[in-house]
């Protein structure tokens, strides 16, 4: 099959996943195969009566579209050559784009300096119940420590791929929230899976979109992410039960509340039909690359059998250290640091960026920034022209929506915040 008849059929299979008028839906699907990389930057779109025939819409319809995507930045037309597609933002390339002086654009721990650290002994290090190293569930003592019947992984982000793998299928679909989770919307994509929006604090909405969709699944978060709120998901189980739907609940954030208690954990109303989703990535420091998961059997065996095949085990020396810096550092240190670095950052925005708008986060590491009438993508890489880094808003959506958000992450030391502020101010100006 050549390029054209790929193109052809990854176009008709993103059509189905769009609404609103055909150009739109048009613009939506060829969007949707630039940001996952299946149409390469620089890459010549056929013409307008090539597509027209190949999809069944006119060709009007599609000069439409087309319009759309130069509009929003991610095509160019080059006048007697056709048009050409731009460079689109992907969630990875967020921790591929290359250093700035402010990195706002990750919602991570910045560096492990907030820890106390403990004596170490590289031989205690290497100390492994199995001698090899090779333990598939992970250190008991770090098990005993996460709550004892659960599956070391290597992050939450391995956490919810392998929950993808055991649970999804090629064309199958996963209600997600929207705004939600990037990394796990592009696990879903690697993995053929369709992510279906929907408004998952709404039982009506919920129920309506099990019902049309037949989920694989439904993912949520304790604490959100980009936005920071702290959902009232309890009808949650109760739906997944009565449809015998499994939840995918990621925790990652749930102990990073900075107003109100954590939340609940959905697999105490349903726990022969969840998987829970943890990490030490927040609390401690992302470079453990520690994670986990907590299942039910026969769910939990699946799992591991699917971590084994990923990489035999999560490493030993990673494990032992994260047991030590757990028994150290306990979490409101941190979290009080991260709560008077939200509040600064929030009143030096508000004071040099009025026009921009968000609600204070109960929860995570980052603020969810509404900025008027400008596209977050554009704006992404002037701030970067600036100094800073960004995230734009459409990373977070199964659609490309969210064009005028920006998730900025709060986490750093006070007066790289400063800094960012005023370039993001300088950025700003001629935008």
């Amino acid at each position: 099959m050549g390029r054209e008849e790929n193109l052809v059929t990854l176009v008709r299979d993103r059509l189905r996943l769009h609404r609103g008028t055909p150009s739109r839906r048009l613009a939506g699907a060829l969007a949707d195969l630039a940001t996952t990389g299946l149409l390469a930057p620089g890459s010549r779109l056929p013409s307008e009566r090539e597509l027209a025939q190949a999809v069944g819409l006119s060709r009007g319809t599609v000069a439409a579209a087309f319009n759309v995507l130069c509009e929003e930045g991610l095509c160019e037309r080059r006048h007697g050559s056709g048009t050409y597609l731009l460079g689109a933002p992907t969630f990875s390339g967020l921790l591929q784009a290359g250093a700035a002086p402010a990195d706002l654009s990750t919602s991570v721990v910045p560096d492990p300096s907030h820890l106390r650290m403990p004596a170490l002994d590289p031989a205690d290090l290497l100390r492994a119940p199995s001698g090899h190293g090779y333990d598939a569930l992970g250190d008991p003592r770090l098990r005993a420590m996460l709550g004892g019947d659960v599956l070391v992984t290597g992050g939450a982000q391995q956490g919810i791929d392998l929950a993808v793998r055991v649970l999804v299928r090629p064309g199958d679909r996963v209600l997600v929230g929207d705004p939600t989770y990037g990394g796990a919307l592009s696990v879903l994509r690697r993995a053929g899976a369709h992510a279906a929006a929907v408004d998952l604090t709404s039982p009506g909405a919920v129920a309506g979109a099990i019902d049309r969709y037949r989920p694989a699944a439904v993912f949520a978060m304790g604490v959100e992410n980009p936005t920071g709120a702290v959902p009232d998901l309890r009808h949650l189980p109760e739906l997944a039960r009565e449809h015998d739907v499994v939840l995918v609940e990621d925790r990652t954030l749930a102990a990073v509340v900075h107003e109100g208690a954590p939340p609940e954990p959905l697999a105490a109303l349903h726990p022969e039909g969840t998987i829970t989703v943890g990490s030490l990535s927040k609390v401690l420091w992302g470079g453990l690359r520690v994670g986990w998961l907590e299942a039910p059997e026969p769910l939990l065996a699946r799992l591991v059998e699917a971590k084994l095949d990923a990489d035999l085990a999560t490493s030993a020396v990673s494990q032992r250290l994260a047991a030590d810096l757990l028994e150290l550092n306990p979490p409101g240190p941190w979290l009080a640091e991260l709560r008077r670095r939200r509040d600064r950052f929030a009143a030096a925005l508000a004071a040099r960026l009025p026009a921009w708008s968000w609600t204070l986060p109960a929860g995570g590491l980052s603020l969810w920034v509404r900025l008027p009438g400008v596209d977050t993508d554009r704006f992404a890489e002037l701030a970067r022209e600036h100094g800073v880094a960004v995230a734009p808003g459409s990373l977070f959506s199964p659609d490309g929506r969210h064009r005028d958000r920006l998730r900025l992450s709060f986490a750093l030391p006070p007066d790289l915040l400063d800094r960012a502020v005023t370039a993001l101010a300088a950025a700003w100006e001629p935008a």
